[in-house]
C-alpha cells in the first residue's frame, strides 16, 4: 500500500508539472528548488573551466606548471639560442669556447698554493673542455719509463715465469703411493654385474 501511495503521489506531481509547462509555453522550463542550486554550481564550474582553458597553455592545462616554465618569452630570455659562428670563428666546434692549455693536473706542482689543493686549480680558473680526462681523478699517466724498456721488462717476466714452470714440471716427483687393487674389483660385494666396481689387477695405471 505504501508503494501504491508513493506511485500516485509521483503521478500527481508529474501532472502538475505538465500543466505548469503547458501554461508557461513550450520554451519555458520549470525546475524544482532542489535542482536549481546544482545547475548553478555546474554552470559556474563549467564557465570557470572554459575560461581557464582559454588562458593557460596546453602543457600548463595538463600539468599545472608555473608561468615561468611555460611562457615562451620567459624561456627564450633564460635560455637564448647559441650564436651561429662560421667555421673560421669556431674551428673547434665548441661554440667559440677558448680552451686553456691542455695540461694534465697530475703534472702541476702538488705543493703549490692552489685554491683547491686536491684538484690543483684556482678559483674561477677556466677549465679545458676535456677536463674529464685531464682532472686529478682521471687515469694516471705513468712517465717513469718508456715503451721500449717497459716491453723488455714484461718480456723478461714472462720468460722467467715459463722457465721456472718448465723446470718444476721436469723435476716434479712421482706419487709416493699407488692405488690399492682388489680381487675381481669387489664386483659381487658392490652389487654384482653392472655396478661400479673398485680397482682390480690389470686396470690402467692412473
Amino acid at each position: 500500500m505504501h508503494a501504491l501511495n508513493l506511485d500516485s503521489t509521483n503521478r500527481k506531481e508529474v501532472r502538475t508539472r505538465l500543466a505548469c509547462h503547458q501554461q508557461l509555453g513550450a520554451g519555458t522550463t520549470v525546475h524544482s528548488p532542489e535542482m536549481l542550486p546544482q545547475r548553478i554550481i555546474r554552470a559556474s564550474a563549467l564557465r570557470n573551466g572554459v575560461s581557464a582553458a582559454r588562458r593557460l597553455p596546453t602543457i600548463q592545462r595538463r600539468c599545472f606548471l608555473p608561468h615561468a616554465y611555460t611562457d615562451k618569452k620567459t624561456i627564450d630570455e633564460k635560455y637564448p639560442e647559441p650564436p651561429k659562428l662560421s667555421e673560421a670563428e669556431d674551428p673547434g666546434m665548441n661554440g667559440g669556447y677558448i680552451n686553456p692549455p691542455r695540461i694534465k693536473r697530475q703534472f702541476r706542482d702538488p705543493h703549490g698554493n692552489w685554491w683547491d689543493p686536491q684538484e690543483r686549480r684556482n678559483f674561477g680558473e677556466p677549465i679545458h673542455e676535456d677536463n674529464d680526462t685531464l682532472g686529478i681523478f682521471s687515469p694516471w699517466e705513468y712517465t717513469w719509463t718508456t715503451t721500449g724498456p717497459g716491453l723488455i721488462m714484461v718480456g723478461t717476466f714472462i720468460a722467467v715465469f715459463l722457465s721456472v714452470t718448465g723446470v718444476v714440471y721436469l723435476n716434479y716427483p712421482d706419487l709416493v703411493a699407488y692405488p690399492r687393487e682388489f680381487e675381481n674389483g669387489l664386483q659381487r660385494e658392490l652389487g654384482g654385474p653392472g655396478a661400479v666396481r673398485a680397482r682390480m689387477d690389470g686396470d690402467e695405471a692412473p
